[in-house]
């Protein structure tokens, strides 16, 4: 005989004793008559006949079972009780703490007269040239084939976040034009420490004039650090004339232009930066010069 979870269970029975003290089946069966001691036999109906309680009427359905006994419905299921995840392991990522950038300091020369390895050193530079010299296809390819994580940082690409209200220097130089340049600086200047703080080296392009130290160049290195490496690219003319009337867009000047940037670039010479002529080498070629120069740079840092 099955009894309800939870209800009470009659003590084993023991031959020559009734049922237990203090438990009867009216406790265990509710709505059942009172406490007896057994029930009353009733003798079976003869072969054929039909109980009196079920003559001249319609069978009467059994009366539903009772709670907690074999057909009742079961109990809704209870939800599991919530716990906190675990800690993450200590191999996934997490809360990665990134220290703030300061001022880059000049790289100290190695202890001994061997060249450094430029492709396993952090370091912060700045590629110098008029429209058409190079300069941006040498910083991504020198970024990409370093072995350590380089970031290539573009003025004019952070110059053209600028969308509405865009000071285009090609139509005159102002105070819109003027302040969006130093803007960019400021911002390149900001992300290239940012990125040396955590590890990663960085190269900035620009067209820094000779001219205009206040602007250019000693901009960049307020905002970048003394140790920021500049590093002039400067072809021929008629190279430059050539790569220029290649772009498209806003990049693209007019020969009068690019021809009027190139001379006031001449002002480089003479000035103790390093400047690499690359009217006769490819993109690859020009990267190694620039490994060259810099490796020099870092052995006897250039006064600028």
């Amino acid at each position: 005989m099955q009894h309800a979870v939870g209800s009470p269970l009659p003590p084993p029975h023991q031959p020559g004793h009734g049922p237990a003290a203090g438990w009867t089946p009216a406790a265990h069966h509710p709505g059942h008559p009172g406490p007896h001691q057994g029930p009353t036999p009733v003798p079976p109906p003869p072969p054929g006949s039909v109980p009196p309680s079920h003559q001249g009427s319609a069978p009467v359905p059994p009366p539903p079972p009772a709670p907690g006994f074999p057909g009742a419905p079961a109990a809704p299921p209870q939800p599991a009780p919530h716990h906190a995840p675990p800690p993450p392991a200590p191999d996934t990522t997490g809360h990665v703490p990134l220290p703030p950038g300061a001022p880059v300091p000049m790289p100290s020369a190695p202890p001994t007269t061997a060249a450094p390895d430029l492709a396993a050193t952090t370091l912060a530079v700045l590629l110098i040239g008029p429209a058409g010299a190079g300069k941006t296809s040498v910083a991504k390819y020198w970024a990409d084939h370093r072995r350590v994580p380089t970031a290539h940082i573009s003025l004019d690409d952070v110059r053209e976040w600028v969308r509405s209200g865009f000071a285009d220097p090609q139509s005159g130089w102002n105070d819109h034009s003027e302040a969006q340049y130093r803007l960019a600086r400021r911002t390149c200047g900001f992300a290239a420490r940012n990125f040396l703080a955590n590890g990663i080296s960085c190269i900035l392009d620009d067209a820094v004039f000779p001219d205009r130290p206040v602007v250019g160049l000693g901009g960049w290195k307020r905002h970048v650090g003394p140790g920021l490496l500049p590093v002039v690219l400067l072809p021929g003319l008629e190279i430059v004339l050539e790569r220029n009337a290649q772009r498209a867009g806003n990049r693209r000047l007019t020969d009068e232009e690019v021809a009027r940037i190139h001379g006031r670039m001449a002002g480089w010479y003479g000035s103790g930066l390093p400047i690499i002529d690359n009217s006769q080498l490819d993109v690859p070629q020009t990267a190694r010069v620039l490994d060259d120069v810099l490796a020099r740079s870092i052995a006897s840092p250039p006064s600028w």
